[in-house]
């Protein structure tokens, strides 16, 4: 197994290279560079960050944000919650109709109901809200 020699990566990170660009009609030299291999990967990654910033205050500065799932407007917010609970507070109001219902039919049937006593009748908590 080859072990690792940092003392030859540090040296092939830090050899200096010669980008040259020409002119393929005439061969002249437009422009030259020398780079080595960590200033390459030091360029690239800070465009790479400044992208990533970039793109993150676009969204979060921006109206784009409402575009992202699970961000909304409070007023939205708050009426989603109003809602939850009138729907709720409907299915408990629709359960004990039902409730209701079925013990009549039981009555008009000739079931007879064993149980007379009102107190073990499953009647859920009253709750006030603020409509």
């Amino acid at each position: 197994m080859a072990l690792f020699d940092g003392n030859k990566t540090l040296k092939r990170l830090q050899n200096r290279y010669r980008l040259v660009i020409m002119n393929d009609d005439t061969y002249e030299e437009v422009i030259t560079f020398k780079l080595t291999r960590m200033s390459v990967y030091v360029a690239l990654s800070t465009i790479f960050v400044i992208l990533i910033g970039l793109t993150v205050a676009l969204v979060s500065f921006t109206n784009l944000k409402y575009y992202l799932p699970g961000y909304g407007n409070p007023s939205e917010r708050r009426e989603y919650i109003q809602l939850k609970y009138r729907t709720d507070s409907l299915e408990r109001e629709m359960q004990m109709k039902d409730q209701y219902l079925e013990s009549i039919k039981k009555v008009l049937v000739g079931g007879v109901v064993e149980n007379r006593d009102t107190t073990a009748l499953k009647m859920p908590s009253v709750e006030k809200s603020d409509d």
